[in-house]
Formats: structure tokens, sequence, C-alpha cells
């Protein structure tokens, strides 16, 4: 029997998950944070997340550990074809590197075509045309874009709280949430290192809680920042599906990530997107980003099945 595994290695954790050659889904698992923002040429940060959860994933579908696969594919957060710390070492006759983005993409659409926003801790556009180009859009990173991601929304709202002077709920949750006195203090925490991104992020989920309270008024600075979410992420599909594109009809979005877990969230981006470009279809995806990277696995090791998850 030959195996395959696809891996997702984001900012937040590393997923990973094993096939066989018949496209059956194995086992998952998951690790930490896998991206190498901020670090050395010494930093194991992307090999170990690599290798514990695909360890934990070919330990949990009990495979020996000897075992050799035919293909991996690994999609890490950020990767742009240059490794910033310990090159990663796998048992496979083929391993691929490849940006987080498209094995979202992959997942998303069973390997077809049309455009992916991912919305988790950072935020990005991937495309595949109907003529098979490929690229990206936006992913730009926490200081110079990722608008509407988790981040951008912490961010964005800490900011509005801090500019309405503590006259707001986000502000009673956020010096609750990190356990400080102020708005100041929680900006001073980040700034040291005390706080670091992917906490600074966990904190957009109590943000879009705050703004989807039914009860009372309004909170102005969740409430705003949430809807400014919505219109980034729509108008980032949206430019992502312009020229030099090639489409045969309307083309496809599927927003994935994070964020899409809250159902409310994932509404409003739809709404945003029917309002920016309503010739946009907007699809469900069809897997998960870490059985994308199984798809382009199977891909890669020229074994054509269909996926069974």
């Amino acid at each position: 029997m030959k195996y395959v595994a696809g891996i997702d290695g984001g900012q937040s954790a590393t997923k990973a998950a094993v096939a066989d050659e018949r496209g059956r889904v194995l086992a998952t698992a998951n690790a930490g944070p896998a991206d190498e923002i901020w670090q050395s040429a010494g930093s194991t940060r992307m090999h170990d997340a690599l290798n514990g959860a695909l360890d934990a994933a070919r330990s949990a579908a009990g495979l020996d550990r000897g075992v050799v696969f035919e293909a991996i594919v690994a999609g890490v957060s950020g990767y742009e074809g240059r490794l910033y710390g310990v090159r990663p070492s796998l048992p496979a006759r083929r391993f691929t590197l490849v940006h987080d983005a498209a094995v979202a993409h992959a997942g998303a659409f069973d390997g077809g075509s049309g455009v992916a926003v991912i919305a988790g801790t950072g935020s990005i556009a991937y495309i595949v045309d109907d003529e098979g180009n490929a690229g990206a859009h936006g992913g730009l990173g926490y200081v110079f874009g990722d608008e509407g991601s988790a981040f951008w929304i912490a961010k964005a709202a800490l900011a509005a709280a801090a500019e309405h002077d503590a006259h707001c709920v986000v502000t009673e949750v956020a010096t609750e949430h990190f356990s400080k006195s102020s708005i100041r203090e929680i900006f001073a925490a980040f700034y040291h290192g005390e706080l670091d991104r992917e906490r600074l992020a966990a904190f957009a989920r109590i943000v879009i809680e705050v703004a989807e309270h039914e009860g009372g008024e309004k909170d102005p600075c969740a409430v705003r920042t949430v809807a400014s979410a919505h219109e980034h992420l729509a108008r980032l599909a949206c430019r992502a599906a312009c020229d030099p594109w090639r489409w045969n009809a309307s083309p496809r979005a599927a927003f994935v990530g994070g964020l899409t877990a809250s159902a409310s969230f994932k509404s409003g981006v739809y709404a945003a997107v029917r309002t920016a470009a309503p010739q946009m279809r907007i699809v469900e995806p069809a897997y998960a980003p870490v059985l994308g990277a199984v798809v382009l696995a199977l891909r890669e090791a020229n074994l054509r099945c269909t996926l069974s998850a």
C-alpha cells in the first residue's frame, strides 16, 4: 500500500493528514505553529511543527515509523520560496513546500479553479483561473496588510477603543481578557513581547461576539470593526478575481480560515460580496485546507483517485 500526507502549517497551529493510495484519509493530527515570521537561521519552528504533526498523524493511522510516503505536500503560512530556519526533513519520495494559501485553495475547490480567501490570523486570496494560472493577492503580513484578518480585527477594535477613551464594551472585555488595567497597557505588552501575534489575534473572537450581542445597545467599536472586516475580505475576493486572470464564466469564491467558523461572520462576508460583486459565485469549501494538501499530494504521487474524507 502506498501513502501520502498533507500538512497545513499556520500561524496558530499545524495540521497533518495521512491518506492511502485509494484516497482514504486514515488519520489527522495537530502540532504547534509553523510560520517563520521573526525566526532566525537556527530556528526549528517549521521543522518541528511539520514533523510533530506528521508523526502524530502517522501514529494515529497505525503506520510504522519507517514508512516512506510517496508524496508529502506542506502548505506553510508566509512561505514565499525561501526558508529562514532549519529546512524540514520529512520521510517522502517527493516533498513539496508551498504557501498555505495553495493548500487552502485546493481543499476549497477540490483542486479546481476559483478564488479562495483565507481569513485566519492573517488574510490572503489565492487564485487558480480556468486556464490553470495561479497566483496570490494580499497576504502582506500583519504590519503592512492582512486587512479583515483576526489580527486586524483585534488591532482595529483595540485602536477604536483607545480613541473612544475607554467608553466602550471592547475596553471592558479587553482589559479583563488580557488582565491589564487599560488599552495602553495592552499595547505596551504587545510591543515588549509579552503578548504575541497569536494571542492578540485570538481576541478577534471576543470582538465578534461583542458585535453580535443581541441584548442592549450595540458597541460601536466592535460593530464597525467587524463590518469593516466583512468589507475588506469581500474586496479582497473581488480584486483577486480581476485581470489578468481568465474565467470561462463568473469566477467562484470560497472563504476559509478560522474566522469563517463563525456562521454570522461568514454570512456578513457573503452579504458584502453580493453587494460588491453580484456576479461572483460563492461556494462552500469542499474540504479543509489540510485535506487540500492531501489532494495536491495525491497529484504529486500520480495517484488518480477521489479523496474520501
